[in-house]
């Protein structure tokens, strides 16, 4: 779905979105999505985020319990996407032990986010807290306004 219908063309809003439900990967047509595109973007759709805009910062929350700090990453890619992305992987069965019911979410997520032009990509910070990640993104200052100058009319 694309969020500019609703009204939310924020450049924040300009993540990658597509509908992984009408991606179908057992097509044989030559212009079928791979079943790692496939898996890819189910991870990106099933990533939950809040973006909060500061006068002087970015916010991306992101819950993730249970993860730990080694196994999340943030990176910058193409100088203005924000990609935060980590593995959940199944813990390891003990001697005896079976699974009854399996209901928490296993595998790879990523999200993506276009970062806007006001964005200082060398200042960004992340910290995970009792299972939330926090990414800051650190805004540019606004550029000065350009002063009049005076033009010195000579007389010939």
């Amino acid at each position: 779905m694309d969020l500019r219908v609703l009204g939310l063309d924020h450049p924040l809003f300009s993540t990658m979105i597509i509908d992984p439900s009408t991606e179908d990967p057992t097509s044989q047509s030559p212009n079928a999505p791979t079943r790692t595109y496939v898996r890819d973007v189910k991870a990106m759709a099933s990533t939950p985020a809040d973006v909060k805009e500061y006068p002087n910062s970015y916010i991306f929350i992101i819950d993730m319990p249970g993860l730990k700090s080694g196994d999340i990453k943030v990176t910058v890619e193409d100088e203005n996407v924000l990609v935060i992305s980590g593995e959940r992987k199944r813990e390891e069965a003990k001697e005896g032990e079976k699974y009854v019911r399996m209901e928490r979410r296993i595998g790879k997520f990523t999200r993506k986010f276009v970062l806007p032009e006001n964005a200082n990509i060398d200042k960004i910070s992340a910290a995970c807290e009792d299972g939330v990640l926090s990414a800051t993104v650190e805004k540019l200052p606004p550029p000065e306004p350009k002063k009049p100058r005076t033009i010195e009319i000579r007389v010939g």
